[in-house]
């Protein structure tokens, strides 16, 4: 990967960070990252979450400390407001990537 790329992903990244506001903890949004890793279905991505979470767990780390299942309003074509499901992953969730 070029250097130029990992530039622009890092800061796509640090440009969808959210903050707890009662811990002040740093958290993104699963869908949110699937974007921008190019992930087109959320299946497919949570196929990589769900080994992020077994190699947390190798390295003697809770995984629910660190992916937290949500759900989350989301608007749709017709006005309309649906729930979905996606979860808040820390920065330490964060950093388990997979090639794809």
């Amino acid at each position: 990967m070029e250097k130029g790329t990992i530039v622009q992903l890092h800061t796509d990244f640090e440009k969808s960070v959210y903050a707890d506001q009662d811990t002040g903890m740093d958290f993104w949004l699963a869908r949110d990252l699937q974007k921008l890793l190019g992930y087109a279905k959320w299946e497919n991505f949570e196929k990589v979450i769900e080994k992020a979470k077994i190699s947390c767990k190798n390295a003697d780390f809770e995984p629910s400390d660190h992916f937290l299942d949500i759900r989350k309003k989301v608007v749709l074509g017709s006005g309309a407001f649906r729930e979905i499901e996606d979860i808040a992953l820390t920065r330490y969730a964060r950093s388990f990537k997979e090639k794809r």
